[in-house]
């Protein structure tokens, strides 16, 4: 009775809040209890959302779809949803400040990465700030352009991260705390319950919090953040259900880290002095903020044995704030540094919108044929309010220096005000089907059509490439074919072609005048070939896919700090392979691995006024080989024990491909000790070797962001 009226409470007081997207009907395929074990394969015949609105299994889409569940996040310990997102094959994600959730898959990163918080996408690299994973039920990961689901853009493929919601399921509840080194802690609770019983309409609620906290692995870093997710779900009569779900986060760094400065001179292997590796350049009340708010009303009505209709209207508020100095150069004895790029910056940020989609099962020519007619409409609205100053700050000496404070900064103590705001206004409509064409062979298609508008407010002084206004329209189609061959019946094999578009700028919501005016669509297009594989009696999955991609006319990242300049052509021929294999019945082995080789084909970079051709060049930031490697052992029916491995390779730092960062392994392990039926506790190990590695590297000023060096955590985990 307790936990019922607090999750009312909760319900009234959190309308203001807000949330993502997930269906409200199609529940997770597993509960997990206090018995979860790791489950065998690659679960081909569960249905992924984000490779379909069809309802289609992995092993149906003709497409690389993987998903990492709540039981793989918990094998794999990820911390935050990029944690789980490093997981699955070929992507290689990281969070420098200033980049929010930083991807790099398939040749191509950032905006050309979409990332969608429950089939939503806030259009906005800066937004994509990895949230703790507490509140996820999974993510979802397809390759290549799928414009034709999603909107324009990703053209290098597509996260989903899919938070957890209330459901059907009996009454049940777990709570987690952990502590770890750099006092690294967390205390998270989640529970879901039936509200009421009998006939009529029957309510379920679910809510979920966690609360994180760390001072760092990097000098007077710190961290705080706390997330809370409630969702109602009602089935108001035996066809018509409602899902209200809400989510709160709030997260505030101190002094965050912006990266270690490379040694003169920058050429060949870039090399940092690694006595200095965790030092904090940063000023000593550096900051970043965010708050943000999402609320999804999901409303599902089944119209018939075969036809179906959802409305999904979403609602997200974010407001970011940065108070930095950011870069940090060696002088040419590598003696001292000099600190520069005083930045200050508020985004405010407001999506809304709605989508309605219209599901039919049925026959043509005989044969299945299932259909999905839908139209999307948004407006993302986005105010800047940036101040910043390149100029040297000061000069300083490693390992004995004052950081000082922000409003040392000339220039910075200046009032806040607007500099640009951007509204994008998107209307869509899309279908999709698969048409069975004969007992093995199935047709999967898609067609979507986006009609795009910006308008922009400058408000600050007017000039030729900054008037007070201006207005841009574009017109999208992007699509998807593919056909899906079912050799046996546990082995598919797949081809297919699918298109992207999105406009020029990278992302619009922070698109200035000059990005735009003199550019038209940047397209992509793929052909993808593949199989997906059940082998030794169920013991073992496996998936395989090649792929060559396509993109023309794009921007890339310029010399110069959010600036961009235009490419030409880029293609990227790649392979991923993922497995799935029970070696014994006590010993699990699951891994993946990804090839790619991305170059440019036309692209001209202006170096000291010289155009210089870089085709045939590696981008920056694209690890060309990416694999990872876990081994899970039950040692006892109380007793488990666990190792992995995580290999990226090199990456250019430049696009001459004359300076790069190298490659790095990382090990870790576990062992889990399971206390009683509901109770377990779980001592972690990361980077067991200390590597010192960059998961990143700023390509205007060449800083290595550091990965984390070796750590320990020790978690108790109860479920009741």
């Amino acid at each position: 009775m307790t936990t019922r009226l607090v999750c009312t409470a909760l319900l009234v007081g959190a309308c203001r809040f807000a949330c993502a997207e997930d269906s409200s009907l199609e529940l997770p395929a597993d509960t997990v209890t206090a018995d979860a074990r790791p489950k065998a394969g690659l679960e081909l015949d569960r249905p992924v959302e984000t490779g379909s609105r069809l309802g289609l299994s992995l092993r149906e889409n003709p497409a690389s779809v993987s998903i990492a569940d709540r039981v793989q996040i918990e094998r794999v310990g990820a911390r935050n949803f990029l944690d789980i997102a490093n997981s699955l094959p070929g992507v290689n994600a990281s969070a420098p400040p200033g980049w929010g959730g930083y991807v790099a898959y398939r040749g191509f990163n950032g905006a050309q990465i979409s990332q969608l918080f429950n089939g939503i996408n806030l259009q906005y690299g800066a937004a994509n700030r990895p949230v703790d994973a507490w509140i996820y039920d999974r993510v979802e990961l397809i390759g290549g352009p799928s414009s034709f689901l999603h909107g324009s853009g990703s053209v290098g493929g597509t996260l989903n991260y899919v938070t957890r919601l209330a459901s059907r399921d009996e009454s049940s509840g777990e709570a987690r705390i952990s502590y770890g080194r750099f006092d690294t802690t967390q205390v998270a609770f989640g529970f879901n319950q039936a509200l009421n019983e009998g006939a009529g309409p029957r309510h379920y609620a679910r809510i979920d919090f966690s609360r994180d906290d760390s001072n760092g692995y990097i000098d007077r870093q710190e961290r705080g953040a706390s997330n809370l997710a409630f969702s109602l779900l009602s089935d108001l009569t035996p066809r018509l259900s409602h899902t209200l779900a809400i989510e709160y986060l709030e997260e505030k760094e101190d002094s965050p880290y912006w990266g270690a400065p490379t040694l003169n001179p920058k050429s060949g292997t870039l090399k940092i002095d690694r006595h200095d590796r965790f030092a904090n350049y940063n000023v000593e009340d550096g900051r970043y903020e965010q708050r943000t708010r999402w609320l999804r009303s999901i409303t599902d009505y089944q119209l018939g044995d075969v036809t179906s209709l959802r409305n999904t209207f979403y609602h997200y508020e974010g407001q970011r704030d940065y108070r930095n100095l950011e870069v940090y150069r060696y002088s040419a004895d590598n003696t001292t540094i000099d600190r520069s790029g005083g930045y200050r910056q508020r985004h405010d940020q407001e999506l809304n919108g709605n989508r309605v989609e219209l599901l039919h099962q049925g026959e043509l020519f005989g044969h299945r044929s299932d259909w999905v007619f839908g139209l999307d409409y948004s407006v993302n609205q986005q105010t800047n309010y940036p101040r910043s100053v390149s100029a040297v700050h000061d000069n300083v000496t490693p390992g004995a220096f004052d950081p000082g404070h922000f409003e040392d900064i000339a220039g910075m103590t200046e009032p806040r005000e607007k500099g640009r705001s951007n509204e994008i206004e998107t209307s869509a409509a899309f279908v999709e089907n698969r048409q069975q064409l004969s007992e093995r062979l199935a047709l999967v298609t898609a067609l979507r059509y986006d009609h795009i508008e910006l308008d922009g407010t400058n408000h600050r002084s007017v000039g030729a490439d900054d008037p007070a206004r201006f207005e841009r329209r574009w017109d999208v189609f992007t699509g998807r074919a593919g056909l899906v061959y079912q050799f046996t019946h546990d082995l598919t094999g797949y081809v297919q072609y699918s298109t992207s578009a999105e406009p020029p700028g990278g992302t619009l919501t922070g698109a200035s005048f000059s990005q735009v005016r003199d550019y038209d669509l940047s397209t992509g297009r793929q052909v993808e070939i593949g199989s997906k594989l059940s082998f030794l009696d169920g013991r073992g999955t496996a998936t395989l896919a090649a792929y060559r991609i396509v993109r023309k006319d794009f921007p890339v990242a310029g010399p110069q700090p959010n600036t961009t300049v235009q490419a030409g052509q880029q293609t990227s021929e790649g392979i991923e392979l993922a497995a799935s294999l029970w070696l014994t019945p006590k010993l699990l082995a699951e891994g993946n691995f990804a090839w790619v080789h991305a170059q440019y084909d036309e692209f001209n970079e202006v170096v000291s006024g010289v155009s210089i051709s870089r085709k045939g060049k590696t981008p920056i930031n694209i690890p060309d080989r990416v694999a990872n490697l876990r081994l899970t052992y039950d040692v006892a029916p109380t007793w488990q024990l666990g190792a992995d491995a995580r290999y990226v390779s090199a990456v250019y730092a430049d696009y001459a491909n004359t300076i790069w960062v190298p490659s790095y392994t990382v090990y870790g392990a576990f062992v889990s000790h399971r206390l009683d039926d509901h109770t377990e506790v779980t001592l972690r190990g990361r980077n067991l070797t200390d590597e010192v590695y960059a998961r990143f590297i700023h390509q205007s000023n060449t800083q290595y962001y550091l990965g984390e060096p070796r750590s320990f955590e020790l978690a108790l985990h109860s479920r009741f």
